[in-house]
């Protein structure tokens, strides 16, 4: 299921991460392990901030992907599920 993740991480934890070289080795495993399909990174809500669109083919795969994100940035997750145009087109011809 093509999937929304968005994680603010903690400013002072995300600090302590950028000091010691540990942010950007968390971010690319999360690149690695999830092959978004789009990725970007922001600031939001005051904080830095990851907002990943990914296919998740299994709910038991949420604590593999948010532990990390909450261990070492103390970051606040959210995942959603998401069409792209095509899938509304799809869901809408569905649905009437």
């Amino acid at each position: 299921m093509r999937t929304l993740l968005r994680a603010r991480m903690d400013t002072r934890a995300a600090n302590e991460a950028f000091r010691n070289g540990t942010l950007g080795k968390v971010v690319e495993g999360l690149m690695t392990q999830l092959k978004p399909e789009a990725a970007y990174f922001t600031a939001l809500d005051g904080g830095r901030s990851a907002i990943l669109v990914f296919d998740m083919q299994d709910p038991s795969q949420m604590p593999a992907i948010c532990e990390q994100l909450f261990l070492e940035l103390e970051a606040e997750v959210e995942l959603h599920p998401v069409m792209n145009a095509d899938d509304l087109k799809k869901g809408l011809a569905a649905a009437g």
